[in-house]
């Protein structure tokens, strides 16, 4: 049984993956701005309201690793902020709105949660194709793909800095995978992945993937996007 720290757990990947480590007996803490109410009746999880982009509100993540778990196992940083709009019309404040969810509480999540892994820990970043160098690109994901982008080096240099303690980071690159996130971003759009298929992948990616990773960026697509 094994200690698992999942962010955007009100929908998509993230409520799928929620479920499947709770119902294969591991313990789940579930952040994300909304609770689903099959979440709250799983007696494996706990759900914490945390508004991601908000550092301070973090502090809720902390009094409970503290008091409760003392250890985390692994970390999936899942949740994610998506806009489609053209470049030109994008604001700073957009920008910002993305980066802070999808950049900078990865970077503080991982932070306060440093102190709780040990060696075997395992911190999995989703991020996307759409952030790989090379990668086809598309136009109206200025600030998600450069985001994602972010991540993948994010997570490399936390690899190298942490290799020692035994604590591995990986990147998972996605492609499309039919969420709701993704619907509202592009809507009629049907990707050929759907959310419980690919939180089986990521499920046991996040137990073994570590035993043969660290600092690396799995490409996780069967089309493109």
């Amino acid at each position: 049984m094994k200690n698992i720290i999942i962010t955007g757990t009100s929908r998509g990947i993230g409520y799928e993956l929620a479920l499947q480590f709770a119902n294969a007996g591991h313990q789940v803490l579930a952040i994300s701005r909304n609770t689903p109410q099959a979440l709250l009746q799983n007696s494996n999880i706990t759900c914490l309201s945390v508004d991601l982009s908000k550092e301070d509100e973090l502090v809720n993540v902390v009094d409970f690793l503290s008091k409760a778990w003392k250890k985390a196992d692994v970390i999936i940083h899942n949740a994610g902020s998506l806009i489609n709009k053209p470049f030109a019309q994008t604001t700073q404040d957009d920008f910002e709105n993305v980066y802070k969810v999808n950049v900078f509480a990865i970077a503080n999540l991982t932070r306060i949660c440093l102190p709780y892994l040990q060696k075997g820990s395992h911190v999995v970043s989703i991020s996307s194709m759409g952030g790989i160098q090379g990668s086809m690109k598309f136009a109206g994901l200025s600030a998600y793909s450069s985001s994602k982008g972010a991540v993948i080096t994010l997570s490399e240099l936390l690899a190298e800095e942490y290799k020692e303690q035994g604590i591995a980071f990986n990147v998972l690159a996605l492609g499309a995978v039919n969420t709701e996130m993704l619907q509202e971003a592009f809507p009629g759009y049907e990707a050929p992945t759907s959310a419980p298929e690919m939180a089986d992948y990521i499920f046991n990616f996040a137990l073994t993937g570590n035993k043969y990773h660290n600092g690396k960026i799995i490409q996780v697509s069967s089309s493109t996007p």
